[in-house]
């Protein structure tokens, strides 16, 4: 019926463990250091300078290789440039009016209205008369519409007809160059 009791004993003391003898024992005379050898401590070094030429040289090659790009990237606009204008001047040179300016040059003459030929047997349908040497068009007349692509503009023409290198190219006055610092005005 009722639980029968626990009896609980004193708890003994653990015998401590004894120890194990230490294994460190005192030095009596040091030890002999060998010397370093010469040889590694020159092979140590050879080593890192080899890897800083080597880096330097890669450094050198990879900024003259951007600088080789920079100029054909340079070049490349230029050239880019240069057919822009020639593909200007090309539309120009073969604009309708630069034609028939060409023509008129020439002595060739527009003529009225056409006429047609039949091949079967040689038979003219249309006026089948042939122009006279009254053009009728005038490609530089009172009419004619200026071009700017075949038109070069005057500046450049007098400056190319007079010859001189030093002539300006354009009327505006630039302020002058600045070499020592800010320019100041001259006082009394």
């Amino acid at each position: 019926m009722s639980a029968p009791a626990v009896v609980r004993r004193p708890a003994q003391p653990v015998a401590p463990k004894t120890a194990s003898p230490r294994r460190l024992q005192p030095v009596t005379a040091p030890a002999t250091r060998r010397k370093p050898k010469l040889a590694y401590a020159l092979v140590a070094f050879a080593g890192a300078l080899l890897i800083g030429g080597v880096q330097i040289a890669l450094s050198l090659a990879i900024t003259q290789d951007s600088f080789t790009l920079a100029g054909l990237s340079s070049q490349q606009r230029e050239l880019d440039l240069q057919a822009s204008a020639l593909q200007e001047e090309l539309l120009g040179l073969s604009s309708p009016q630069e034609l028939a300016t060409d023509a008129a040059a020439l002595g060739m003459v527009v003529a009225g209205s056409p006429s047609y030929l039949r091949l079967s047997d040689g038979a003219v349908f249309g006026t089948g008369a042939g122009a006279d040497w009254n053009s009728t068009v005038d490609p530089n007349g009172a009419g004619a519409v200026s071009n700017a692509l075949i038109t070069p503009p005057p500046a450049a023409e007098e400056a190319a007809a007079d010859g001189d290198a030093d002539a300006p190219t354009s009327g505006q006055d630039l302020p002058p160059a600045i070499t020592d610092g800010l320019p100041s005005p001259t006082t009394h």
